[in-house]
């Protein structure tokens, strides 16, 4: 069944009783060719891609709770390819350009809003840093865009860009195509396509070990039976260590707790996305009107989602630098996620020492705005045995044999952030 503006309407005559279930709840069969662990965005665009690419047809997802439970629930909608380093810029644009036709090639609105992403700079030196970070993305054929203090302050209205202020903004980089989408909706949008191509989405099937022989993958072992499969994709976000770890093998990933909050709903207030350069601080207003925020880490290893008082109050403390005219303001919630953080700040998506194991993790603070262009990569590699030349630098071994891509420290330890 497709989505049209003329079926909504026919449906709306007949009380919308002819809708279907947009994807089937499947029951695990006893093989297929690929299963992916992990029934977030992720794992669902990897399933979705085998198909659509590879003509792999035999494809199952397991998800230990629900679609779109875990992190992809979890994040704050920021999308943009605004990166220093040619492995993450280019990789990273190729997922933005694949969000610009998602919702026509998924038959699913995923609500992407293309309304920018503004970096603020609050020191020349910060400046410099952010100027040179939009001349590389520039050599890599990325939009980019410097504003004076003057053009922020048009752009964003109710910013305190005073001298009065307590750090003052000198400017800010700007990518234009960037902007916003929809969580939920990317996951059940990807849900829907993976399963109208044949894919089994089977929920509540938690993952509980793995079948090797000989080095090699063979099966995995569920709280709903054993599941054989020749090829075996794990993304599974902030637990991907433990996982893992049921295959003998030991991640260079930390698990971490990054907090998101939602104020009351307001008028329009902020059409754009801006962060704070002086402090780890973001902000765009939802389309319900809702203020949505982020800040950093909790900086303590954990599996929970749930958050704390003392990251609460540092991150309205920046938001309230930027705009004081929030002083007032009430949240309404707030929720946690679980970070895989790599070492080096960059995601894994690569082979394992396992044969037919494969792992796409350790995405830090860029999880949801990869979610296409991880899983067209993935797909790739698993369904060729070989990586993407866009996944190509983020293989497992690069810490041990010092290749890492170190994209401005934004790995798990607090001090290099």
């Amino acid at each position: 069944m497709n989505y049209s503006a003329l079926r909504l309407f026919r449906e709306g005559l007949r009380n919308h009783s002819g809708w279907e279930e947009a994807w089937r709840d499947a029951e695990p069969q006893g093989a297929y060719d690929v299963v992916i662990i992990g029934g977030g965005g992720h794992g669902l665009a990897t399933a979705y891609y085998l198909a659509k690419e590879h003509g792999i047809g035999r494809v199952a997802v397991i998800e230990k709770g629900y679609i779109g439970g875990g992190n992809t629930g979890r994040n704050t909608t920021i999308i943009r390819s605004n990166y220093l380093l040619e492995a993450n810029a280019q990789f990273y644009e190729l997922s933005l350009k694949l969000w610009e036709g998602l919702s026509a090639d998924l038959n699913y609105n995923v609500m992407f809003s293309q309304r920018g992403v503004i970096n603020l700079a609050h020191s020349d030196s910060q400046r410099d840093a952010h100027m040179r970070r939009g001349n590389a993305m520039r050599l890599n054929g990325i939009d980019s865009e410097w504003l004076t203090r003057e053009q922020v302050a048009a752009m964003v209205p109710l910013l305190d860009c005073s001298d009065e202020a307590r750090f003052p903004v000198v400017g800010g980089l700007m990518q234009r195509r960037g902007g916003t989408a929809r969580h939920d909706a990317v996951a059940w949008g990807y849900a829907r396509a993976a399963s109208q191509r044949g894919v089994d989405i089977i929920q509540n099937c938690e993952a509980t070990g793995f079948l090797i022989e000989n080095g090699r993958i063979q099966g995995v072992e569920t709280t709903r039976g054993t599941i054989r499969a020749a090829k075996i994709g794990i993304a599974v976000a902030g637990h991907t260590g433990h996982v893992a770890a049921m295959a003998g093998l030991r991640m260079p990933i930390e698990s971490h707790l990054l907090q998101a909050f939602v104020s009351e709903p307001l008028k329009p207030f902020i059409d754009t996305v801006i962060t704070f350069g002086a402090g780890h601080f973001y902000v765009s207003q939802s389309d319900k009107g809702e203020l949505v925020m982020g800040g950093d880490l909790d900086f303590y290893p954990s599996y929970a989602q749930r958050g704390n008082l003392p990251i609460i109050e540092e991150a309205m403390s920046c938001g309230l630098q930027m705009f004081p005219s929030l002083s007032r303001l009430r949240m309404l919630r707030h929720w946690g996620g679980i970070m895989d953080m790599s070492m080096d700040g960059s995601p894994i998506i690569s082979k394992t020492p396992v044969g037919g194991l494969y792992l796409n993790g350790g995405w830090c603070y860029g999880g949801f705005k990869a979610t296409p262009g991880s899983g067209f990569v993935f797909a790739h590699m698993i369904a060729r045995d070989e990586p993407h030349p866009l996944n190509a630098a983020f293989t497992l071994d690069r810490f041990e044999r010092g290749y890492a891509i170190d994209e401005k420290g934004a790995g798990p330890t607090p001090n290099a952030h």
